[in-house]
């Protein structure tokens, strides 16, 4: 039986030059013999893949080799700016603006250099007084832990074993091993401040230079938001430190008659200290602020040192709870809650750098995006006011009263 006879079973054969296949193909539509070749534009595709891909990995690389300079180079704009108001007033009675920068630098440099003096001659003189009368502290430690659980300590077996135990030996051997360490760190410290120094003198000395020459590739009405952004900024900055500065006066004022009452050494200079470290070192500021006059008040009496951490632990909730959110509001104008949320998100962004920039960049934002925000009035709703709707007699009454005082203002 041929193809196609029968009833029906088979395909009738296609003529040639119907539209039919003249010879085989594989399963791509491909005609045998030949090989499918390769879209033009995928190779170029590749290439600008790999060279983007590329681009994002050394871009990342640098990012990450210069984050450190960066941090320095915007804390030390910050810096500008805090000194930018005392910089123009000098220059607006004639001086010139590098000489009136430079002398604002010498002054913080002499404060700061003096401060540091003063309290490295009294640490050393009061770490030498605690060595030599720490063997009386000891026996009268020993002599209160035997009365109290009838005990039998001398200070030579406590001594002994302190000295040959082996935490001892072991942290003076990492010490020693250490020093290397300890060196790097402070000479690593001493040019990041150096460098942040460099940097802000130079920003706030030529200070209208720059934003010349940032405005000059900018369209007159950006360079006008540019401008009113870089005023702001100053502003927010100045007020900020402002509030810094008098939480350091009352904190140290507080300290001060405290640490008077109990007759602790060199009570201005810790005053001071407190006062200072505190508030202008982020985090840890408060905890290194109080070590150094526990460690003041253990050489006068023991017992000194629980009145001195009891107070500096009650303060620093009054001051956290109180007098922070208050100050802080008021100066650089935002809410307390925003400025605490702005410090912890600052911290996790920057560290200590970020904590301490982190109110007034954002007092800054959002004073300059407040002017691009549309405000209305707001409506007379008693519950505008904080009033629960309870009936309609009390709404009534409310609306009343608030239609009274509206026109007793438009008497006046």
């Amino acid at each position: 039986m041929t193809p196609g006879s029968g009833d029906g079973g088979g395909e009738a054969p296609v003529p040639v030059g119907a539209g039919a296949p003249t010879g085989p193909e594989d399963v791509r539509g491909v005609p045998a013999g030949q090989t499918a070749r390769m879209p033009r534009w995928l190779p170029r595709a590749l290439v600008l893949a790999l060279a983007l891909y590329a681009c994002f990995q050394l871009g990342e690389w640098a990012f990450h080799q210069l984050v450190g300079l960066l941090v320095n180079i915007l804390l030390a704009f910050f810096l500008a700016l805090a000194i930018e108001p005392a910089v123009g007033r000098m220059a607006a009675r004639g001086m010139r603006r590098g000489p009136a920068t430079f002398l604002v630098f010498f002054a913080v440099l002499v404060c700061g250099v003096g401060f540091v003096v003063l309290l490295g001659s009294m640490l050393a003189g009061q770490i030498v007084d605690m060595v030599e009368n720490f063997p009386g502290y000891l026996d009268s430690l020993i002599n209160w832990i035997n009365q109290k659980f009838h005990t039998d300590l001398s200070r030579v077996e406590v001594q002994d074993s302190v000295l040959k135990s082996d935490w001892l030996q072991k942290y003076v051997q990492n010490s020693a091993s250490g020093v290397l360490d300890v060196s790097t760190t402070v000479l690593g410290g001493l040019f990041r401040l150096l460098t942040i120094f460099l940097f802000s003198f130079y920003f706030a000395a030529d200070g209208p230079r720059l934003r010349r020459a940032l405005c000059s590739v900018l369209p007159p009405a950006r360079q006008t938001e540019v401008l009113r952004a870089w005023e702001i900024a100053v502003d927010k900055t100045g007020g900020y430190l402002y509030s810094r500065g008098l939480m350091a006066l009352v904190s140290g004022i507080a300290h001060f008659v405290v640490f008077e009452i109990l007759a602790v050494p060199y009570a201005p200079a810790l005053a001071v200290w407190v006062g200072l470290v505190s508030q202008f070192i982020p985090t840890i500021g408060t905890y290194l602020a109080g070590a150094l006059p526990m460690l003041i008040a253990f050489t006068v009496n023991p017992w000194y040192a629980l009145w001195v951490l009891g107070f500096v632990v009650i303060y620093q909730q009054f001051e956290n709870y109180v007098l922070q959110p208050k100050l802080t509001a008021k100066t650089v104008d935002i809410h307390p809650a925003v400025a605490f949320g702005s410090v912890i998100a600052g911290t996790a962004l920057l560290g200590a750098v970020g904590a301490l920039i982190a109110i007034p960049a954002v007092a800054t934002l959002q004073a300059f995006l407040g002017a691009y925000v549309k405000r209305y009035d707001v409506t007379d709703d008693p519950r505008v006011h904080g009033h629960r709707r309870y009936g309609e007699a009390v709404v009534a009454r409310l609306q009343k009263a608030l239609q009274h005082k509206k026109e007793a203002g438009a008497k006046e």
